[in-house]
């Protein structure tokens, strides 16, 4: 038991460390994204933010959408259906085009509808300037999302950092030339920054394209053949399970927005001791999310295979290992608050004594709220390792929408707690969602376990 134990962990490992780091380098795309903005100026920055904020609502429903492709392919990878991966991959990069074609022609036409959504017209105008090019990413984007679910959920996620690491230092490069003008290129402002990011995504999804085409890894998956034919029967898999997955994104992103929106209300102090928390939590969201992603193809692979025990291992071992990498931030923000807050602004300014203050307080509840959105991200990832998108949804929408964003608000207004009931409504939130979706998988492996089918026959048999 004890070497299964360690065998299952050391896999968890070998492909939750890489997808681990290609979450970091996307999230330094986007931070490079931030600093070239504020170079440009605090108008600039205000825009881009705008045009940002349009684009991640949008991308986050689509990436939620592609998340289908990993988790169908690890089940059948798991039950060696090599030809059945190989459809899986070719309509998830159908659907990855066609999410990624209507929306960037969706974000191309919110130009004249953001002045009645309450925007000055000076800084819907930069949005667009940012967003226009921006939105040409989208295709790219998805389907290297597609193919990074692809290689990964049959076990190959190395070229998956290796590219995300590449992209994001080309983003700086060339987002810091356009923005100085090195080698006498036009300098061109926040347009130059959407666009920098649109070819840096096609470029990726290109490379990783290019590479398993060409390595023997992935001989077996004759890609090109029949790519040209999209399948009704398998676009209807991949949305079944992808809209559930999508939808549960939104939810979840619809609580933080809430949340910000609150905070707005209450005064920019606890709006900027919001951003500087919300900041330090979404960098130790990282190792989760790459986790929660590795623990999907574990629990598929194994869903796939008929191995039921094993799966019930890996995911349990998934969420309990989780859990205590969060522990270790939760620690970090309990025992050293001030120096986390030091890291996103300076401590010493006068200026920002009241929002230092309140960051360092806030950090406190964040311990807790990081440590249960943690667990519920892993846990959701084993039910997705299932095939099953509904329960997550379901339990998304009951916990963050019906505990969580009433609770938030109770809180923070009617009983005058403030920033603080705000937060402790979204760790009461999450915390609903981490023992209902870690209950959940419980009972769905206990289900599966009970009829007690012959070693080895596939869960798709």
């Amino acid at each position: 038991m004890q070497n299964t134990l360690r065998s299952e962990l050391a896999a968890l490992v070998r492909l939750a460390a890489p997808l681990i780091a290609a979450q970091l380098a996307h999230v330094l795309m986007v931070f490079t994204d931030t600093i070239m903005m504020a170079m440009l100026g605090p108008e600039q920055l205000a825009g881009g933010a705008l045009g940002a904020t349009c684009y991640y609502m949008l991308s986050l429903f689509c990436v939620g959408m592609m998340a289908a492709v990993g988790s169908l392919v690890a089940i059948r990878h798991g039950a060696g259906d090599g030809a059945g991966v190989t459809r899986l991959i070719q309509n998830g990069l159908w659907l990855a085009l066609l999410l990624g074609i209507g929306g960037a022609l969706g974000l191309h036409g919110l130009g004249p509808l953001l002045p009645y959504l309450g925007q000055q017209p000076a800084t819907a105008a930069l949005a667009m300037e940012f967003l226009g090019p921006l939105a040409l990413a989208l295709p790219g984007y998805l389907c290297f999302m597609a193919l990074r679910g692809f290689t990964s959920a049959i076990g190959y996620p190395g070229p998956v950092m290796t590219i995300g690491m590449v992209g994001a230092s080309a983003n700086f490069v060339i987002n810091y030339a356009l923005i100085e003008g090195w080698l006498g290129l036009p300098r061109l402002g926040l347009g130059g920054i959407g666009m920098t990011t649109a070819l840096v995504s096609t470029g990726m999804a290109l490379a990783l394209g290019l590479y398993i085409l060409r390595s023997p890894a992935y001989r077996r998956y004759a890609l090109l053949r029949g790519l040209l034919r999209p399948r009704r029967a398998e676009l209807n898999m991949l949305l079944r399970l992808g809209l559930p997955i999508g939808g549960t994104y939104a939810a979840e992103q619809g609580l933080f927005t809430f949340a910000t929106l609150c905070m707005g209300a209450l005064g920019s102090v606890q709006l900027a001791a919001h951003q500087i928390a919300i900041q330090a939590v979404t960098l130790a969201f990282i190792l989760p999310q790459g986790l929660s992603y590795a623990v999907t193809f574990r629990v598929g692979q194994h869903y796939g295979a008929g191995r039921l025990a094993e799966l019930r291992r890996a995911g349990r071992l998934g969420i309990a290992g989780g859990a205590c990498c969060m522990l270790a931030f939760a620690l970090l923000f309990w025992l050293a608050p001030e120096a986390v807050v030091g890291l996103f602004v300076e401590r010493s300014d006068p200026a920002f004594a009241e929002v230092v203050s309140l960051a360092v307080s806030l950090l406190a509840v964040a311990a807790l709220f990081e440590l249960f959105d943690g667990t519920q991200s892993i846990a959701m990832g084993t039910i997705r390792g299932l095939g099953d998108g509904k329960t997550t949804l379901l339990v998304g929408l009951g916990c963050y929408w019906l505990i969580g964003i009433p609770l938030a608000w109770t809180l923070a207004f009617p009983l005058g707690w403030g920033a603080h009931g705000v937060w402790w409504g979204l760790a009461g939130g999450l915390a609903c969602a981490a023992i209902a979706l870690t209950l959940g998988f419980e009972w769905k492996t206990a289900r599966l376990l009970r009829p007690q089918p012959a070693q080895g026959a596939s869960c798709l048999s």
